[in-house]
C-alpha cells in the first residue's frame, strides 16, 4: 500500500504562561496551518503571544500580547502559514486557565 501523502490533523491546547511548543512539523513533512483560533474561556481580559520558530531558532512574532475579551475568540493567523519541517510553533499567555488553542493542519510528505 502507497503511504498518504496528505493528512489534516486537528491540534488542540490548553495555553499557560509558560511558552510552549504545541505543533511542530515532522521530519520529512511541510505542514500547512490552516486555522488558529484562541478562545478566552473567562470571565477575565488577558492575551496571547504566537510565534512562528524555524529549525535554526529564527523567531517570528505573529501576535504579541494579543488582547482576546472575556467569552471570546481569535484567530492567531489572517492566512495560512507554512511550517517546513522541524520547524514549530509556540503560544503562550498571560495567565494559566484562561485560554484554548484550536489548529487545523495540513501535513503533506516532502518529495
Amino acid at each position: 500500500m502507497a503511504s498518504q501523502i496528505n493528512t489534516f490533523r486537528t491540534v488542540t491546547a490548553n495555553v499557560t504562561t509558560v511558552a510552549t511548543a504545541v505543533y511542530t512539523a515532522p521530519s520529512g513533512i511541510t505542514s500547512i496551518i490552516l486555522m488558529a483560533q484562541v478562545a478566552n474561556l473567562t470571565d477575565n481580559n488577558g492575551n496571547v503571544s504566537f510565534t512562528h520558530v524555524t529549525q535554526s531558532n529564527v523567531r517570528s512574532e505573529l501576535v504579541k500580547n494579543y488582547k482576546i475579551p472575556k467569552h471570546d475568540a481569535a484567530n492567531v493567523l489572517t492566512g495560512k502559514l507554512i511550517v517546513e519541517q522541524n520547524s514549530s510553533v509556540i503560544i503562550s499567555a498571560s495567565a494559566n486557565g484562561m485560554y484554548n488553542l484550536t489548529m487545523s493542519v495540513l501535513e503533506s510528505t516532502n518529495a
